[in-house]
């Protein structure tokens, strides 16, 4: 079997994770291993392995700045960007932003996409309003206005208060004044 990251040499180290089930297997050759950070002497995680895969290896940042990759650190936390690749976690809601250019590659690679996308509870509806859609409608009455076109705006008027009291009725806890 091939190594599923060089596509060249024969893999000979076979990583299995098992998940919720779910089992990931990925195959290196001990050359791509080693480049992505596993140590082959020490048993370590699939995760490990692959927050280390298509990422660019830890070196200094052009010249004419201080901090490297691993040095970056989230200021909220005070996690460091070496720190995250060891273990895979991240400190805190701020590191998304302090380590935004790492992570957004990562997550892609993963997930296939970078905006979540995932599962709903079984009994989910649709909400018959949505923000956008209120949004459009405000956009669309100020353009009205704007235009001097006031039948076209009251009409919009209207709908837009009928749409924002049923979001307000569909919300839990929501008031019953517009």
């Amino acid at each position: 079997m091939k190594c599923q990251i060089c596509q060249t040499e024969e893999a000979k180290i076979h990583l299995t994770q098992v998940v919720n089930g779910v089992a990931k297997t990925l195959h290196l050759c001990e050359q791509c291993a080693r480049k992505s950070g596993l140590n082959l002497s020490d048993p370590t995680s699939l995760n490990e392995v692959l927050l280390g895969l298509g990422q660019p290896s830890e070196q200094p940042a052009e010249p004419g700045t201080t901090e490297t990759q691993a040095e970056r650190v989230c200021a909220h936390c005070h996690l460091s960007f070496s720190e995250f690749r060891k273990t895979g976690r991240l400190g805190c809601p701020e590191c998304y932003r302090a380590f935004q250019t790492e992570l957004e590659p990562l997550i892609r690679q993963m997930h296939r996409r970078d905006r979540h996308v995932g599962r709903r509870p079984p009994n989910w509806t649709e909400p018959a309003v949505t923000t956008e859609e209120l949004d459009r409608l405000q956009k669309e009455l100020q353009r009205a206005v704007a235009e001097e076109r006031y039948e076209d705006a009251a009409q919009l008027r209207d709908r837009l208060a009928e749409l924002r009291r049923t979001l307000n009725q569909a919300e839990p806890g929501a008031s019953s004044n517009p």
